[in-house]
């Protein structure tokens, strides 16, 4: 079609006007939605060294604007439809810039800074050109040369037609050779033009059902490492891209070139499969889908064209069942051919037909591309001039990642980048998103795709959780970091610690529930009487003994007494329903219960003594108030607690001395000191009280209790932390973010306050930081079986597009390791299940020899247990952080694992 058009530029009146390819639709639909943006633009530069005949390059360059008429298209919208207007003619403007006035020292900086203003500048679709031209002259004989291309007319194999008829065109000339080149058969336009006409049909409805198959429920990408996606749409910071170079040695690729011959594969299926087992190592997913690029030019007429035909391919694989190397091969084989069977279908046209939720910030079916590279690009050769790479940083990425590998070879594609090791093998660039990752995530990623390589190398028959990510010397210096962890803390029991205070400070305050107040002295000598007489009710070493009564100074008071006459305590909630009660006080084996009366009823139907401590104060009253000398060790059993039961039955946890003292004294993650008042608000039958009731009497500080009612009011609950002088509280994560949302500076007169037990709400937190945080913010971890925290994170900032709070480091003389299913160290951002253990490690499960030895790992090697505890991927995405810092670990003897 001729349409009539005002000149412009030079532009005559008659343009000529074909329907837009599919590939041209989906960019012109961007541009619109991301106006003013170079994400689309192709640079390529040269530095030319000799004499160049200036006016011979351009009108090489105008020769090939009128030989391909797409680089004399723009784009514009006819009857509701996107078109491409040819016009017949187009100049081409080729800007110079002489900057041989300036310092040697300073002029090509200056160069290489206008070429990045340059290429920063948009092009404008309906206006063009679309393809521009400039130089720089630096010396008489040194000039850099820039060609930019809007994607939309042109793509990665155009470079190689590009380059390959500049060199002819400008050699011709030089030699006074006016051979012209052979005449095109066709132009760009006519395969747009065929391509919606052939695309109809039975032909568009066989290719969309094979791909409405393939990409059922197609799942997204979480890649660990990282960062949340930002959340806008409309600014182009989240496409900010950076690279990293890649090199892998000949030996390594004729390997990997005669493994695919062995199981009659191509090296790319071989190099893809490889991509594949490390994005599910890495995630854990096991429904992998990466997007291709291919040439789409399998018609010859295509192959000299310039021009934007690039399709991507969804090659979708699943590594589930832990196959070995080589049967993932066969998968990723019969997917790729099944693929090239229907390639035709446009990538666009699929998401067109697809519908899948459409963000600015993340590519629809997929956020991954791989490629092997085998475009014919030859070395541009000029007379009397010898080419050198000019290497530009990326700062834009189309995608989460790109990795593009190709073989070392004498052609223009040896020259992307400079500083190469290596003549031959494999060379490879990988494009991220700054917004999600860093550089140290990518240099790991590239690290431990090529020990992976190598892995396979040596055994494809292995299967692919097994297949290594580090080599041996980093494995044996993960754990050794992992197990440098120690720090020096008392040794003693419980209550030996808790009397070493009451000598230092008989008189100080050491608990405070409403208006009762008790000294360390009074503590100590009312717990000596209550000991002394559990002793005459036959309670020896390493007895479980129930205490079923309401926070206060009873309890606490009961709990030493246990301690002190050689038992372990349970702690039974009052509110648990009677058979919950029966059944913990039969796995248990409890003989005695110390409770009140109020609740003794609940204990009737049961064989256990009762004692209501209120009836039986006088008789206890008249035992010797001073210490005991019962025979502890801090490996003996301190307190027996019960889980919650949510996952099944109620597991009773049995917690040593050394558990708790390793907890609460000499540790890292909070410093207790004698003028520190510590709020008491958790049930004791929850692990945190083990934190408040130990953390404030072994260390001379008060323990002050709170109502749970007062808690629940956010009101209350501030106004008597201030009139308490509260210093350190702890809190679950539900109550904090309560608490938070109704009073933003709540805690702001806290000298500590820890938070965890949930996942948080991270506006909550960054609320508090805003208008008033505690001296510290700690975000702390651990399951029961680990003596109630094993990491800690000292919140100072939360970034603006943070999910969630990291979980930190370990806290002292407790190890926390990130293994695979073979119970191997990964490496930083690669999915993995928490192992915990040390000191806080508990013994195991009171009564429940199957279930220890299940959760409770002994492992022959440098690590001699483990303890394991599975957590939500999105969760693992906060060990980012946690992994930036030591992660010390030792072993104790036992270990544990929990689903």
């Amino acid at each position: 079609m001729i349409l009539g058009k005002p000149d412009q530029e030079g532009v005559g009146e008659d343009v000529f006007i074909f329907p837009a390819s599919f590939a041209q639709q989906r960019l012109w639909f961007i541009e619109q939605l991301l106006p003013g943006n170079t994400l689309y633009s192709i640079p390529l530069v040269f530095r030319l060294t000799g004499a160049l005949q200036r006016s011979h390059l351009h009108h090489s360059m105008q020769a090939i604007v009128h030989r391909h008429e797409i680089l004399r298209t723009t784009f514009d919208v006819v009857d509701g439809q996107l078109v491409q207007v040819i016009t017949p003619e187009l100049p081409v403007l080729l800007k110079f810039t002489d900057l041989r006035t300036l310092p040697i020292s300073t002029c090509e900086d200056t160069a290489l800074g206008q070429i990045w203003q340059a290429i920063q500048q948009p092009f404008h679709l309906n206006k063009g050109p679309l393809f521009r031209v400039q130089l720089w002259q630096l010396q008489d004989t040194e000039h850099l040369l820039l060609m930019t291309m809007h994607h939309i007319i042109f793509d990665e194999w155009s470079s190689g037609v590009l380059i390959r008829e500049l060199g002819e065109r400008y050699k011709g000339l030089v030699t006074s050779d006016s051979t012209p080149l052979p005449e095109l058969p066709i132009q760009y336009a006519d395969f747009a033009h065929w391509q919606r006409q052939w695309l109809q049909g039975d032909v568009l409805n066989a290719q969309l059902r094979y791909w409405k198959q393939q990409l059922q429920d197609v799942p997204v990408l979480n890649l660990p490492g990282a960062a949340s996606r930002p959340s806008g749409h409309s600014s182009i910071q989240g496409h900010q891209g950076a690279s990293q170079l890649l090199e892998l040695p000949q030996q390594l690729l004729d390997a990997l070139e005669k493994l695919s011959q062995e199981a009659g594969v191509t090296l790319f299926m071989t190099l893809l499969a490889a991509f594949q087992t490390l994005l599910h190592r890495y995630t854990g997913q096991t429904d992998i889908a990466i997007g291709s690029p291919i040439a789409n030019r399998h018609h010859s007429e295509l192959e000299g064209l310039i021009g934007f035909f690039v399709n991507s391919l969804v090659l979708r694989t699943s590594p589930a069942g832990d196959p070995s190397f080589r049967e993932l091969l066969e998968r990723v084989r019969d997917v790729t051919l099944a693929a090239y069977d229907h390639q035709d279908l446009p990538f666009e046209k699929l998401v067109e037909e697809l519908q899948p939720v459409r963000s600015l910030s993340q590519n629809p079916l997929f956020q991954v591309v791989f490629a092997l590279q085998n475009t014919p690009m030859e070395q541009l050769t000029l007379p009397g001039l010898v080419l050198s790479p000019v290497q530009l940083e990326t700062k834009t990425s189309r995608f989460d990642l790109e990795l593009y590998l190709w073989k070392c070879a004498d052609n223009f594609r040896n020259l992307w980048g400079e500083g190469w090791q290596q003549s031959d093998g494999l060379r490879g660039v990988i494009v991220y998103n700054t917004s999600l990752f860093d550089a140290n995530t990518i240099t790991s990623l590239l690290h431990h795709f090529e020990i992976l390589l190598e892995g396979i190398i040596l055994d494809p028959d292995a299967p692919i959780s097994t297949l290594p990510l580090l080599t041996v010397e980093e494995r044996q210096k993960l754990l050794q970091q992992w197990s440098n962890n120690q720090f020096l803390y008392p040794g003693n029991c419980i209550h030996q610690l808790f009397e070493v205070q009451v000598r230092q400070r008989p008189d100080a305050i050491a608990i405070q529930f409403g208006n009762h107040s008790f000294t360390y002295q009074q503590l100590n000598q009312g717990s000596n009487q209550l000991a002394r007489y559990l002793q005459q009710l036959g309670i020896v070493a390493g007895m479980p003994v129930g205490i079923c009564l309401e926070r206060g100074v009873e309890a606490i008071a009961a709990m030493l007494a246990i301690l002190k006459a050689g038992g372990a305590y349970v702690p039974l909630d009052p509110s648990y329903p009677p058979e919950r009660l029966h059944f913990m006080l039969e796995d248990a084996g409890i003989t005695v219960v110390l409770t009140q009366a109020t609740w003794a009823d609940s204990f009737q139907l049961h064989s256990s003594k009762i004692i209501c401590l209120e009836q039986a104060w006088n008789a206890i009253a008249q035992e010797s108030d001073e210490n005991l000398s019962t025979p502890c060790t801090a490996d003996q059993l301190a307190y027996v607690i019960y889980t919650s039961g949510s996952t099944g039955t109620p597991k009773g946890v049995m917690v040593p001395h050394r558990a708790v003292t390793r907890l609460v004294c000499e540790t890292n993650y909070v410093q207790i000191t004698p003028s520190d008042r510590i709020a008491q608000v958790a049930n004791l039958a929850f692990d945190a009280a083990t934190f408040e009731v130990w953390g404030a009497l072994l260390n001379g500080a008060q323990l002050i209790g709170i109502e749970r009612q007062t808690t629940l009011s956010p009101t209350d609950f501030v106004a008597e932390l201030q009139q308490q002088s509260i210093s350190i509280l702890f809190l679950t994560t539900a109550l904090l973010n309560q608490t938070v949302s109704h009073i933003s500076n709540a805690f702001q007169s806290l000298k500590y306050l820890l938070f965890g037990g949930e996942m948080v709400n991270v506006d909550r937190v960054r609320s508090m930081l805003q208008h008033g945080k505690p001296q510290h913010l700690i975000h702390v971890y651990g399951p029961t079986e680990n003596t109630t925290f094993s990491t800690w994170y000292d919140v100072q900032n939360v970034p603006e597009n943070a999910t969630t709070i990291p979980i930190g480091q370990a806290i002292a003389n407790t190890q926390v390791y990130l293994l695979d299913a073979q119970l191997n160290p990964v490496p930083a951002n690669v999915i993995g299940e928490i192992y915990l253990g040390g000191d806080g490690l508990a013994q195991g499960y009171l009564h429940r020899p199957e279930l220890t030895a299940e959760r409770f790992i002994n492992v022959e090697s440098s690590i001699e247990s483990r303890l394991k505890f599975n957590i939500q991927n999105s969760k693992l995405k906060t060990l980012q952080n946690w992994r930036s810092r030591p992660l010390p670990f030792r072993w104790q003897s036992g270990v544990f694992r929990t689903n």
